[in-house]
């Protein structure tokens, strides 16, 4: 939502240049550009070793010689490490080491399940029309979640064969889309399935990772290359809250240390949901943390759409609206520390 912010559009277009690139036909999406970088490894232990070595080079990778894909690219050796991972699935920080060709994570997923995917104009300005892919299952058990509805429910939804939605995304693009923007429930346990569709896309489009930001190391090294734009959801700034009222240990660590490789990896907007009741423990400290460690220009969206849903009510702090009082003062707070893009 915009909350009335001053930022000149052109402060936002620099920030998000890689974006607005890709979306203008400047330069290829990264999974493309991953797709067209040729890679030999064989062993697991040796992929992991080509794909950093690749990984840290990534962007400044000159392919404008190349005139065709190789037999084995970045992008096949991404969904060959996937694939094992997969086997001892360790894709987000809980590291459940469960075989999900065989049963469910901790997560709940086995299968990739699509809840609904449509063009979507609820998103911030940038992004929209916006081909949002609605996945089934989450990483988290949040109290108040909103789409309890699919990220509560890994069972629900469809089986969608890569090769079909990666032939809906490239027909969302001819219809207007300006992203494919992976969501949930969240997408980190459909990682492979991602990877594999995105390696059948035809179009030149911007990918959208769309998460809570619980990604193992691991993860987070594989989006490298393939993401071009992060849309993080950043909840907590202590273990009390996010373990209360998510179920999850550890965040501060893990979520801030994914935020800054996803500064590196690609162009990124900061979401944050002032939570009522959570202003001083959660919003100003995680304010404080953009700032200090990623910078004012970073794009921020200080969003007051909070709702008393799902389990919500058994928290006191958490069984009303936000009020008007806690916004502005998330909003004058995020001014004041100097953020310039504020959408």
């Amino acid at each position: 939502m915009n909350n009335g912010g001053n930022h000149p559009e052109n402060s936002i277009k620099t920030v998000l240049s890689h974006y607005f690139n890709v979306l203008e036909g400047r330069e290829l999406s990264y999974f493309h550009k991953s797709s067209f970088i040729p890679v030999k490894a064989k062993s697991l232990l040796d992929q992991w070793e080509e794909h950093e070595g690749v990984r840290k080079g990534f962007k400044s990778t000159d392919i404008s010689s190349t005139l065709e894909k190789p037999p084995f690219s970045y992008l096949d050796l991404k969904i060959a490490i996937a694939e094992k991972l997969f086997e001892k699935c360790i894709f987000c920080q809980r590291r459940c080491e469960v075989n999900r060709n065989e049963e469910p994570g901790i997560c709940g997923v086995m299968k990739s399940k699509i809840a609904s995917e449509f063009l979507h104009m609820g998103e911030e300005a940038p992004l929209i029309p916006s081909h949002t892919v609605f996945f089934t299952g989450c990483t988290f058990k949040c109290v108040f979640c909103q789409n309890m509805d699919i990220s509560q429910h890994p069972d629900e939804g469809m089986i969608y064969l890569e090769k079909k939605l990666a032939e809906l995304i490239d027909n969302r693009r001819l219809d207007g889309s300006r992203n494919v923007n992976f969501v949930g429930g969240d997408p980190n346990s459909h990682l492979l399935y991602i990877l594999k569709t995105i390696s059948l896309i035809k179009e030149n489009i911007p990918v959208i990772w769309n998460s809570n930001f619980y990604m193992s190391p691991e993860a987070m090294h594989l989006l490298d290359g393939v993401v071009d734009l992060y849309l993080s959801d950043f909840k907590y700034s202590n273990e009390d809250c996010a373990m209360r009222l998510s179920g999850i240990s550890d965040y501060w660590e893990v979520v801030t240390r994914n935020h800054k490789l996803a500064f590196q990896s690609g162009d990124m907007i900061i979401r944050h949901l002032v939570l009522p009741g959570h202003v001083e423990c959660c919003t100003l400290p995680i304010l404080d943390w953009i700032y200090e460690n990623l910078g004012k220009k970073v794009v921020l969206n200080i969003m007051a759409q909070y709702r008393p849903l799902y389990g919500a009510f058994n928290h006191p702090e958490l069984s009303r609206f936000l009020n008007r009082q806690e916004y502005v003062k998330a909003v004058d707070y995020a001014r004041k520390l100097g953020f310039i893009n504020l959408i």
